[in-house]
């Protein structure tokens, strides 16, 4: 029983090893996404971080349109990002989890 638990200890440092790992690596995985006509781009990592904003010249015209595209726009690349980020760790933390009896059940 006892090497039982500290099998499924060290099970669980090592994912949180690969967690951490996957953490680091979602810094360098970039996705982009844009307004529906393309005058507004925003690059941003899968940790949720803003690397690029690209504004057409015409937007600069008229500042409620900005900001309202700002909006839509960083949103959409926000969702996306979050979504890819759950992914990646839920996935790393499902592969890592000890096999407890009657867990599977409660698991998605």
């Amino acid at each position: 029983m006892f090497g039982d638990m500290m099998g499924m200890m060290n099970q669980i440092k090592e994912t949180q090893r690969k967690v951490e790992e996957t953490k680091k690596r979602l810094d360098t995985v970039t996705m982009e996404e844009q307004s529906s006509d393309g005058l507004l781009k925003v690059t941003i990592t899968a940790n949720r971080e803003i690397k690029n904003v690209s504004v057409a010249d015409e937007l600069l015209q008229d500042k409620e349109q900005l900001e309202d595209y700002l909006v839509l726009t960083m949103n959409k690349a926000i969702k996306k990002a979050g979504e890819v980020h759950e992914a990646e760790l839920a996935a790393v933390a499902k592969e890592g989890m000890p096999n407890i009896p009657g867990l599977d059940n409660l698991m998605p």
